[in-house]
């Protein structure tokens, strides 16, 4: 069976909660959520380590996995599960699981309800509640089931995730509704959001300023509470407002003295793993971290609070980038001083997919051009698509080809009008049909600069079916760019089924480059695929695949997915100064 890296990370995380719930010994039980996450950051597939014609010794070089642990990632590879987990959830019922979800359910109350009142899901769960059979029990009572109660409604309506631009919209909204009140200085996401990534599922906003200092902070409080944007308040406190907009993202936001701004902000912003490793090191410096302060064990007292860097650098460690905030080795970098100098939006400075009018775009190929050169972009690539996408108004041979003669004929007059500020390169983008042929005669793509392959139809063929079908794409002469390669949408449409290992490693060999797409709704390739782009020796560049002027701007979006996979401009060929320079770099042409 095949079974990919986030399932069986998946499938180990819930047996060390099941153990957990069993009372099980507390350093298997760690040793079982240290595995789930070493496999969470592998680029390659398990599966393909731990099969039953796989070298032996391939798992134990993997950090966290030993032999105990090779062995159950072996039956988990070749039946879906393991001993252990099979016989815990023989024990207890496999609904118990999705408890955990729910406000203040850790492992320890499920299995407190469990042994007092054999609670095994969540019906059962809410039941008990509202009978009031939890109030009596240690650590519960009544304000515990009144927001137990709540989050199982919030739960059953809304247990999706948001994109990161409509998490980031709303922030942006709040942060300027919260900035009408006098003394309000700094308004920072925190959180998935200011990790970038893809999804959120709730936004944390830090606030400070002297309106957050105590003696005034309860004015700023209540104007927070009677924001127009929200829609159910949840919960008002002493420095905290809690609430849910129209689309049911929930929204906590904080006012903090500035004095320990640092110090929460590095605490909210996580990731979880990454401060549980952070606090451990401070444990063996002496030092005690939490939302409040770096302070000694001895006497409390406070070592740093106020920024981030402070703290970091308390901790003998380079300051963190929040996107690298994972545990994924960025805390041994930081220790050793070899951090990358992530990429940043100011170094991309060309940008290969776009579309206009001629398809499915909004805005000329002059209006496009002019609104890269305001961002800074000294070269763009149009295009267009294909004919195959009729809903997109595709072109055919004879209207691409006419196509790329305005496109130089707009190059000519911008490159005079602007003084050779901006060039304008002929492209299109060409889909991959079914039996991975292309869209358009090979005659057609010649006279193109950019020719980007993409898979926008036929979805639901076999991994086989369609690793082939972008290998036989690929292997077409005239393809630059691989295009969005797992045509995924984010929370609306699965990756297609491709070996990327596979199509990475041909991409590679060719010299084809493979697009970040930086449009959030689609992220791909994502964070992961991006870091086995690079284990195959990939070239990477990152495009908006902007259908209007101001979709130009989601390039920002595309460098945090960068930044989170630990890229530097160096790495991306659309950091190339210039046109010319960009060209040299992609496969030659016939």
């Amino acid at each position: 069976m095949s079974i990919d890296n986030s399932t069986i990370a998946r499938l180990l995380e819930e047996t060390a909660a099941l153990l957990e719930i069993d009372a099980g010994d507390p350093f298997r039980i760690r040793s079982y959520r240290r595995a789930a996450e070493a496999v969470e950051q592998q680029t390659t597939q398990l599966a393909t380590l731990a099969g039953p014609d796989a070298d032996a010794k391939a798992l134990l070089e993997i950090p966290g996995i030993g032999k105990g642990m090779a062995a159950n990632l072996r039956d988990i590879v070749a039946t879906g599960s393991m001993p252990l987990r099979d016989e815990l959830l023989a024990k207890y019922k496999p609904t118990m699981l999705e408890l955990l979800q729910l406000p203040g359910m850790g492992p320890k109350t499920v299995a407190l309800l469990w042994s007092a009142l054999q609670v095994t899901n969540i019906d059962e769960l809410e039941a008990a509640a509202r009978a009031g059979k939890l109030n009596d029990l240690p650590r519960l009572g009544e304000k515990f089931t009144a927001k137990l109660l709540k989050g199982i409604e919030d739960y059953r309506r809304n247990s999706g995730r948001f994109r990161i631009d409509v998490a980031q919209e709303f922030a942006d909204r709040i942060a300027a509704l919260i900035r009408a009140f006098p003394g309000i200085e700094t308004i920072t996401p925190a959180g998935s959001l200011r990790r970038g990534r893809e999804t959120c599922g709730d936004l944390d906003l830090l606030v400070t300023g002297p309106a957050c200092e105590p003696a005034v902070v309860a004015a700023a409080v209540e104007h927070v509470a009677s924001l127009p944007l929200i829609h159910k308040l949840l919960a008002r406190g002493q420095n905290k407002v809690s609430f849910t907009l129209e689309n049911n993202l929930q929204v906590d936001v904080r006012l903090l003295p500035r004095a320990s701004y640092g110090a929460a902000l590095q605490y909210f912003t996580g990731s979880k793993h990454h401060n549980v490793t952070l606090r451990q090191r401070a444990l063996k410096m002496g030092y005690t971290l939490s939302e409040y302060a770096l302070a000694r064990l001895d006497d409390n007292s406070v070592v740093a609070a106020e920024s981030e860097e402070a703290i970091y650098n308390a901790l003998g460690l380079d300051w963190i980038p929040p996107e690298l905030r994972e545990n994924a080795g960025e805390i041994e970098a930081a220790a050793n001083h070899t951090l990358p100098d992530l990429i940043t939006e100011q170094q991309i400075v060309g940008d290969l997919h776009m579309h206009t009018s001629a398809t499915d775009g909004r805005d000329s190929i002059r209006q496009m051009a002019e609104a890269a050169m305001a961002r800074g972009l000294r070269y763009i690539a149009i295009t267009d698509h294909s004919k195959a996408l009729a809903m997109t108004n595709g072109l055919d041979d004879a209207r691409a080809l006419a196509h790329v003669e305005r496109i130089r004929q707009t190059n000519a007059e911008l490159q005079r009008e602007y003084h050779g500020r901006i060039t304008v390169l002929s492209g299109i983008e060409v889909d991959i049909l079914a039996d991975g042929t292309l869209d358009l005669a090979d005659s057609t793509l010649a006279a193109m600069d950019i020719v980007i392959a993409s898979v926008h139809s036929h979805f639901t063929q076999s991994r086989e079916e369609t690793t082939a079908r972008v290998l036989r794409a690929l292997e077409n002469p005239y393809v630059r760019v691989l295009g969005h390669p797992t045509g995924r949408l984010v929370l609306k449409r699965e990756p297609i089924a491709l070996d990327m290992d596979v199509v990475l490693a041909a991409a590679a060999r060719l010299g084809v480059a493979v697009e970040h797409n930086a449009h959030p709704a689609r992220a791909d390739l994502s964070e992961l695929h991006l870091r086995l782009a690079r284990q195959h020796g990939c070239r990477v560049v990152v495009n908006t695949d902007a259908h209007a002027t101001e979709e130009l701007a989601v390039i920002r979006y595309g460098i945090t997915q960068l930044r989170r996979a630990w890229y530097i401009a160096a790495e991306v060929l659309n950091t190339q100064p210039t046109a010319e320079a960009l060209l040299a770099q992609l496969r030659p042409r016939p």
